[in-house]
């Protein structure tokens, strides 16, 4: 089984403004669909209410590992949330950010790694919401710079 996912988008627009939609907290919630309550800061936790339809009964609490402006930011979560406060327990997993130049665009690459470390009746189910769940974050990133989409996809 892998432990990871990994997700790749060539985004129409700069690595600088690639940087700030990934990096900036408010931005960062709009096309995420999440209301964090602080910004992004190296060794630091923001918490905020999801509003991804469903989900909004959700908090995400994101530690941020790294930030090496414009090419890589980390944190670690936790996979599942849960409802009383931001955190279930369980391990967090680490995702990644991995910006690069191509063309006049960027080649954006999430990965999401460490689910191995999860208890294993919730490993299989993580991962696989997880990785449907990145696919619809990438294409409401992809909106979200190309100002194509009013509100991100549910």
């Amino acid at each position: 089984m892998t432990d990871a996912i990994e997700k790749t988008i060539l985004l129409d627009a700069p690595v600088e403004r690639v940087w700030r939609a990934v990096t900036d907290a408010r931005e960062f919630g709009t096309w995420f669909r999440v209301a964090l309550e602080g910004p992004f800061v190296p060794g630091r936790s923001v918490a905020g209410q999801i509003t991804y339809p469903g989900y909004e009964h959700h908090r995400l609490v994101a530690t941020v590992e790294t930030m090496e402006e414009p090419r890589y930011f980390a944190f670690r979560w936790e996979p599942e949330p849960d409802t009383a406060g931001g955190g279930g327990g369980d391990p967090a997993t680490l995702v990644e950010f991995t910006l690069a130049p191509e063309g006049t665009g960027t080649r954006l690459t999430l990965r999401e790694s460490g689910f191995n470390a999860l208890p294993a009746h919730k490993r299989d189910e993580a991962l696989r919401r997880n990785d449907g769940g990145w696919d619809i974050q990438m294409q409401n990133i992809a909106d979200h710079l190309s100002g194509s989409a009013a509100a991100p996809r549910a």
